[in-house]
């Protein structure tokens, strides 16, 4: 295997000048080998201001992942403790997918299958832009977005909302136009997960995942898509716990098992393809490396100090940093990883910081003035509301049910599953039946073992709002969980009733109801898409979106 070409700090994406340049390797160079090492993990930081600056102080990351409260005042007053306790400054990242991925304290977002709905390349950039500003504003530097995986595998619960779509062109504009907006107001954008997700329908959460596409395929899809977003500039990739199995036997036609190997434990796949072939100079971050899909490999002593090994410059979460930390130690004391790719991956660790300026002893410091002269501000409230009117998704209404209106519809009978979310451990209400109710309507929410006759309603409304979720294997419609009995599974009211079935996250529930005669795609749950969503059925305001995926699945069943 051909030896890697030096990094070239000067080159795309980091753009570093010879200050710049020269601040990297003196930083690096002034480390200890125990530190170096420490640099090459972000860890994820749920706990409180206390707790997180304390694991900081003690393990000195190179970035945590924040997972953010909505009190903004301890938020910025932790991102000043942060940016205080170390000579070398912090990555600190995110997931910023929109919806109930947004800030909990800024302004509430459309995900991204929602922009798709809406398809104007401008929205997405304004949107984004507010994003990234209201994130620089609270000290976050880093997030792990773009997707550009492809819709293709429709039944997958972990590619869901999170992807803009089916649709490869779609993908591509909208993809683009996030970076671009994020790295314009200093946060540093990624594209996941590398080599690319779709077209298999489990979660990496649960086990390794197959990209089972021929290279030609590959290259008309994901590689495009990758190429497209390194020659704009994307400053990280995610390397995922995916396989790609046509690229390593076109190498290997023997390879066995080691066609399967996960991307985030693949020289092949991160140094052959994505750095040599593709000509990615930035920083590849693994995927979260207690997932399975990289645990099924082997046992975490020999596959954790793989990720560095195969060419990832960070180890993204840990349950042990310390015991990770002494794994990566073992590992370059018995020559399985070399002190050069230590340095190597050191060196693009510290040049992403430097790209974003965080060298800079004049750099701005998170502050509450500055930050509530950025965050939820009114002009931005309206515009992100703006968009997120034009995304609800008319895709049937077969007997002409809508609009809605209390003088047809009065007694309304709500069946619905709540608001999942992962890590939350029962589903949260929705407020669309209170908005009904503020409607005028009479709004009764079904609870197993309620007697439903249908002379007592004027209306029956489904609602389901599962957007992606982690450690599912299947997103569908559970009859039986919904009803709460085996005889209401298998009721369907709508023959009698007039029916809408609503999802406000996972588009695809057609296939497990084909024949409800009126259906709404929302893609997201938050407040703010259930009050558009109530305009679009009250007729006071148009279905705009355009579905960004096939909600009928490919069978024609669903759309009669």
């Amino acid at each position: 295997m051909r030896q890697l070409a030096p990094i070239d700090l000067s080159a795309a994406p980091f753009n570093l000048d010879d200050e710049a340049i020269a601040w990297v390797a003196s930083t690096r160079d002034g480390l200890t080998p125990r530190d170096k090492l420490a640099q090459l993990f972000v860890l994820l930081a749920r706990g409180t201001s206390e707790e997180v600056a304390a694991e900081v102080r003690s393990f000195k990351p190179g970035g945590i992942t924040r997972i953010y409260s909505d009190d903004i005042v301890a938020e910025i007053n932790l991102a000043r403790e942060l940016g205080a306790l170390s000579s070398i400054p912090l990555l600190v990242s995110a997931d910023l997918e929109g919806s109930r991925m947004s800030l909990p304290f800024g302004t509430s977002v459309p995900n991204p299958l929602g922009l798709a709905a809406v398809d104007d390349v401008e929205a997405t950039t304004a949107i984004s832009t507010i994003m990234a500003k209201e994130a620089a504003a609270v000290g976050l530097n880093w997030s792990f977005t773009p997707v550009i995986d492809i819709n293709q595998a429709w039944r997958s619960a972990i590619v869901g909302t999170r992807s803009y779509g089916s649709d490869m062109g779609k993908v591509e504009r909208h993809a683009l136009a996030q970076i671009a907006a994020f790295q314009a107001n200093g946060v540093a954008a990624t594209v996941k997960h590398w080599p690319g997700e779709g077209y298999d329908d489990r979660d990496q959460h649960l086990v390794t995942t197959v990209n089972p596409l021929s290279m030609p395929e590959w290259e008309k899809t994901f590689g495009q898509l990758y190429r497209k977003a390194i020659a704009a500039g994307v400053m990280s990739v995610m390397s995922a716990h995916i396989a790609l199995p046509a690229f390593v036997r076109a190498l290997d036609p023997d390879a066995g098992a080691e066609a399967f190997r996960p991307a985030s434990l693949s020289k092949v796949l991160n140094e052959d393809l994505l750095r040599r072939e593709l000509g990615f100079n930035g920083l590849i971050v693994s995927d979260a490396t207690p997932m399975a899909g990289m645990g099924d490999w082997g046992p975490r002593d020999d596959v954790l100090p793989e990720v560095i090994i195969s060419g990832c410059d960070v180890i993204l979460f840990t349950d042990d940093p310390n015991g990770d930390l002494m794994r990566l130690v073992k590992a370059v004391a018995d020559g399985r990883l070399s002190q050069e790719r230590v340095d190597e991956a050191v060196t693009r660790v510290l040049a992403l910081k430097a790209a974003l300026g965080l060298h800079k002893a004049d750099r701005p410091e998170p502050n509450l003035d500055t930050a509530r002269t950025v965050v939820a501000l009114p002009e931005n409230l309206a515009l992100a509301q703006t968009v997120t009117a034009r995304v609800p998704t008319l895709v049937k209404d077969v007997k002409n049910l809508l609009p809605l209106s209390p003088a047809r519809h009065k007694r309304v009978l709500v069946y619905s599953g709540g608001v999942i979310l992962p890590f939350v451990p029962h589903p949260l209400p929705l407020s669309l039946p209170e908005r009904l109710e503020k409607e005028g309507f009479e709004v009764v929410v079904y609870a197993p073992g309620m007697e439903v006759s249908p002379k007592n309603f004027d209306l029956v409304l489904y609602l389901f709002a599962e957007e992606t979720v982690l450690t599912r294997s299947r997103i569908f419609l559970d009859w039986m969980k919904l009803t709460g009995s085996v005889f209401g599974a298998m009721s369907r009211l709508w023959h009698d009733v007039p029916t809408l079935m609503i999802s406000f996250g996972y588009p695809y529930y057609l296939y497990d109801a084909p024949r409800v005669p009126a259906y709404v795609n929302a893609y997201g749950s938050s407040e703010d898409m259930q009050a558009a969503v109530l305009e679009a059925i009250m007729g006071r305001a148009p279905f705009a979106g355009t579905s960004p995926v096939d909600p009928f699945v490919g069978s024609e069943q669903g759309k009669y």
